[in-house]
């Protein structure tokens, strides 16, 4: 009886908030919540998406840190070679996937698609398993859609109790650089991030919030420069574990834009 009551409160409460009118004290508890994530099957794309994890291995992803894209396509193929290969042995070091979730032990190298990518939908759910922990979700290569603890005390200064899903590397004056609203599940439970990517804007909405508007990424490599136009997307690991799952792209065709 009270996921009835609950489904009713979520049809009530859209149709209020269409009114402009708020609801408080609902049936629907964050335990409901979790149980309704878990429910869904994990792992299999939606309409148009294409799932970066078959929820099973990541042998299709590569290991890259916070790496100038310039640098690497500088490279020689000897270099580049090597390279790689380092970088493998510290994936492999630091990532695994259980029970059809992956899992970052808070150190190594970022999770790197193969491919790059220029105008795409990402879709991500991920989970900070401790207090404190500070990751993100690197486009084109380049830094970053925060995940951050709202509550991790020495992040106070930088902004974190404003909330994840937004371009913290933007420059101060930047539209974007903080989330419109705070959407942040408690740690330890699942979120999930819906990042929009044509041109130079960017547009997340997190846990269904609308957080970023269409706001210019910086390049972060040379911020007098625009955004490069393809790259790699990279799940950032920095100092905490985390836990991803559910990670799908939808290429973006120039008619769409």
């Amino acid at each position: 009886m009270k996921v009835v009551n609950c489904l009713f409160v979520e049809y009530a409460l859209k149709s209020l908030v269409a009114f402009g009118l708020l609801l408080v004290g609902t049936e629907c508890t964050a335990a409901e919540d979790v149980a309704k994530q878990n429910a869904t099957p994990q792992n299999v794309a939606p309409a148009g998406f294409v799932a970066l994890f078959n929820g099973q291995d990541i042998d299709n992803w590569q290991g890259l840190g916070h790496y100038d894209p310039r640098k690497l396509k500088a490279m020689s193929p000897e270099e580049r070679a090597e390279f790689d290969k380092k970088n493998a042995a510290d994936l492999a070091a630091h990532w695994r996937v259980e029970d059809g979730v992956i899992i970052n032990d808070g150190h190594g190298v970022f999770l790197t698609t193969e491919k790059e990518y220029g105008d795409f939908e990402l879709l991500v759910d991920w989970k900070m398993v401790s207090p404190n922990t500070d990751s993100g979700i690197y486009l084109r290569g380049s830094p970053q859609v925060q995940i951050w603890d709202p509550s991790n005390p020495r992040e106070v200064k930088n902004g974190a109790p404003q909330g994840s899903g937004a371009l913290w590397n933007n420059s101060q004056s930047s539209a974007g650089r903080f989330p419109l609203v705070k959407a942040d599940r408690p740690v330890g439970q699942w979120n999930t991030f819906r990042i929009k990517m044509v041109g130079d804007r960017v547009t997340v909405h997190f846990n269904g919030q609308l957080v970023v508007d269409d706001a210019v990424m910086d390049n972060f490599w040379d911020r007098e420069s625009p955004m490069f136009p393809k790259g790699v997307i990279q799940l950032q690991t920095h100092g905490g574990e985390m836990r991803f799952r559910n990670v799908f792209v939808r290429e973006i065709a120039g008619e769409e834009e």
